[in-house]
């Protein structure tokens, strides 16, 4: 596992699909994880959905855990983040509406209190 190092940029082969990532073989000898939060940007529910056995990928290895022999690798990483949606600020919904609201309402209970008791 020398020859790799955290930050390399390769290309690998996917062999394996789990529900919690990919195995992607790095080379002959080595293979890695991409967990599927690491598939792509976005919400992942189906690694199938994204990969396929026997696909080529190009992965960035984001760590090397030489006790283990696990490496943790990304293809997110590798892709320009999309650019996000630019959300318009939420906007309350008001009422022109004189006798609607609270502060309304508390003026307004008076009034048919003593409505009430006629």
């Amino acid at each position: 596992m020398s020859e790799f190092k955290v930050g390399d940029i390769i290309t690998g082969k996917v062999a394996g699909i789990q529900g919690y990532g990919a195995f992607v073989a790095l080379d002959d000898k080595t293979q890695g994880l991409v967990h599927i939060s690491e598939i792509h940007h976005g919400f992942v529910k189906d690694v199938h959905d994204f990969l396929e056995v026997g696909q080529e990928v190009k992965v960035k290895i984001l760590e090397i855990n030489n006790e283990s022999n696990k490496i943790s690798l990304s293809i997110r990483a590798t892709e320009e983040a999309p650019a996000k949606a630019k959300q318009e600020p939420r906007k309350t919904q008001t009422s022109s509406a004189p006798d609607e609201g609270f502060n309304t309402l508390r003026d307004k209970l008076q009034e048919w209190v003593d409505k009430a008791d006629k």
